[in-house]
């Protein structure tokens, strides 16, 4: 096994920079180059990627996307020494992973890892490594001083995994979200309910963001941006071409995407102004006055849906003339719950379900921010038989 006489980091951000400190603590001969220009002052930066890659016989990419890696890469591509390694652990597409792999050949390794900055210093990285056996071998000892391995099939399936990790991240970002949403509606304490959700699935991510989300919170540091994951559920998206439900939209609401994603747990799935219609919307029903649907609906809605075997389409006039001016008999045994709201700019999605009697429905609102108020623009129901 040969080691590597100079690694050049090309990416000096939050895990570039980790990991050209950590290898320069142990010795290694690092270089690193960042297009930002910031560094941390420890670790030894040149001028350019030209100079940073020349005497290197292993460049360890930890860029943003791809798009940042192909441009890199074409840029530097007859600066690189004869023989020396490319070993990409950024985050990336799968169909991008492929590309570099196919274009690089035997000198190429896509090692998309797992963990934090934290993670980086411990030593106790994840990679998910697909490279022929030669590049491997000498690429092994940098991936062992972060971490450890994980030999993957083609980068590809290495760059998809990538991402299905952190998707199941982004759901428990969004399951943590939920959590303390309700937990604030019910007036429990914080600390309180911190304790808890350590005890249970969540564990893990709630003691390591425990200290973004406490009652007193001090950190301002990210480690994983919100924006950055979002960004890979973008990707994900794409490649599989399946919807991700709220995932895909979590940067949607964060005041500050460059935040550390546990920031995405502590604030409200969408802003109090988008729930206004739907709750006109629920008084309606509950007083079976025609006014309040006037205050949720756009004047130009539809609602639409089966009725008695064939399908119906409202206009707003037509449904307020539905609705007598005075609550149903049965009101006091009626319930309805808001199931799902997504804000996306000035549009949003949302899903209600209505227990009226022995009849169930299920509806689902468009909605648009028109003149800075929310309105809903059509509505569709499914009545459950």
């Amino acid at each position: 096994m040969t080691t590597p006489h100079t690694i050049a980091v090309v990416g000096l951000g939050r895990m570039g920079g980790a990991i050209a400190e950590r290898l320069t603590a142990l010795n290694w001969d690092v270089v690193g180059w960042t297009r930002s220009g910031r560094t941390s002052g420890t670790v030894k930066t040149a001028a350019d990627p030209h100079e940073a890659v020349a005497k290197a016989d292993i460049v360890l990419l930890a860029l943003f996307d791809g798009p940042a890696c192909r441009q890199v890469l074409d840029d530097v591509r007859d600066s690189l020494r004869t023989g020396a390694i490319v070993l990409n652990t950024s985050t990336i597409a799968p169909a991008e992973a492929s590309s570099l792999a196919r274009q690089l050949r035997s000198s190429y390794v896509h090692a998309p890892v797992l963990g934090s900055v934290s993670t980086v210093f411990a030593g106790a990285l994840q990679f998910l490594v697909a490279a022929g056996h030669s590049a491997y071998d000498r690429a092994r000892p940098v991936l062992e001083a972060l971490g450890t391995v994980r030999r993957m099939d083609d980068a590809a399936t290495a760059a998809a995994l990538k991402l299905i990790a952190n998707c199941a991240l982004a759901g428990s970002v969004l399951a943590l979200r939920d959590a303390l949403q309700q937990a604030d509606a019910l007036g429990l304490p914080r600390a309180q309910v911190l304790d808890v959700l350590e005890l249970g699935q969540l564990g893990g991510l709630v003691a390591r963001k425990r200290p973004l989300i406490g009652v007193r919170s001090s950190v301002t540091t990210a480690e994983f941006t919100i924006g950055a994951l979002a960004k890979d559920m973008g990707l994900l998206a794409a490649a599989s071409n399946v919807p991700l439900q709220g995932a895909a939209a979590l940067a949607e609401h964060a005041e500050d995407p460059e935040a550390d994603i546990a920031l995405a747990a502590t604030g409200s799935a969408v802003g109090d102004a988008v729930l206004e219609p739907l709750r006109a919307y629920i008084r309606g029903h509950a007083t079976g006055s025609p006014g309040p649907f006037r205050e949720a609906f756009l004047p130009s809605a539809h609602i639409e849906g089966i009725r008695d075997g064939a399908f119906t389409s409202w206009s707003l006039d037509d449904y307020c003339a539905l609705f007598p001016g005075h609550p149903a008999p049965d009101e006091p045994a009626r319930a309805r719950r808001i199931d799902s709201v997504q804000a996306h700019g000035t549009v949003a999605t949302a899903t209600m379900t209505l227990r009226h009697g022995a009849d169930m429905f299920t509806d689902v609102f468009l909605l648009v921010k028109v003149g800075g108020n929310w309105r809903i623009a059509n509505k569709a129901y499914h009545r459950h038989s």
